[in-house]
């Protein structure tokens, strides 16, 4: 705990009080806005961990694999919540009886926790919504289970196929029906910029730049990657 910083704390302390009051509180959705380097996957797995120490069910699961990876017991949300493969535009339900183990799982859920959200289609969070208040027979926003949502939207808004710029705003998670009544928190402090290595130091700085737009044309430094001639040698390399 002594190791937050003033916003992460407050992040951990709002969480916390939602598991704990739930029922006081009108709002049991969440948005954490965290640029990458301030300590997101920190707060996140803090939260996590504190849930399941005192024997609560907390689960975790990211919009990617790579993602779900920086969580504790982390998985993919397609994987967790079964949820459906469907076209952009379709709303549907996630794959779950509710009469099966995972149903009951959920039905004991304190928390949940989805990272890199502003890369998922608004569509597969209302698949769980829907799904969530069916199984646990409570109409308040997914089933009144304490959700989590955390992103940055500098990075990646859901891909769509055919779709261009307006598309992807239609679905993203800012265009869904429940935006307005999540929480908003935010993460600023980059904790990257505090470390004495001089070339991560560097490197994050250029990196907020770029998500900013306070940075121009990105150029690559010369000993960036490995050249190859051809396709075998590329393969090689990999």
């Amino acid at each position: 705990m002594s190791l937050l910083n003033d916003k992460q704390r407050h992040c951990y302390d709002v969480v916390m009080s939602r598991i704990k009051n739930g029922c006081i509180f009108n709002s049991n959705g969440i948005f954490l806005n965290a640029p990458g380097g301030t300590g997101k996957s920190f707060v996140l797995n803090m939260l996590l961990d504190s849930v399941r120490s005192q024997g609560k069910i907390a689960l975790a699961v990211a919009s990617s694999g790579i993602a779900a990876t920086a969580l504790h017991g982390g998985r993919t949300a397609h994987n967790m919540f079964k949820n459906p493969l469907m076209e952009y535009n379709e709303i549907r339900t996630c794959g779950i009886k509710k009469n099966s183990e995972l149903a009951r799982l959920l039905q004991m859920t304190s928390l949940i926790i989805w990272d890199e959200v502003v890369m998922a289609n608004k569509n597969t969070l209302t698949a769980l919504d829907i799904t969530l208040r069916d199984i646990l027979g409570n109409n308040k926003f997914m089933g009144g289970i304490v959700f989590v949502c955390a992103g940055d939207f500098r990075q990646i808004l859901p891909v769509i196929r055919g779709g261009g710029k307006n598309e992807e705003i239609d679905h993203c998670i800012k265009s869904s029906y429940f935006w307005e009544g999540l929480t908003k928190l935010e993460l600023t402090e980059n904790v990257r910029l505090n470390t004495n290595d001089v070339e991560n130091k560097s490197f994050a700085k250029s990196l907020l730049g770029i998500g900013t737009g306070e940075t121009g044309p990105v150029r690559l430094p010369r000993n960036f990657g490995i050249k190859v001639k051809t396709r075998k040698d590329l393969v090689k390399k990999v």
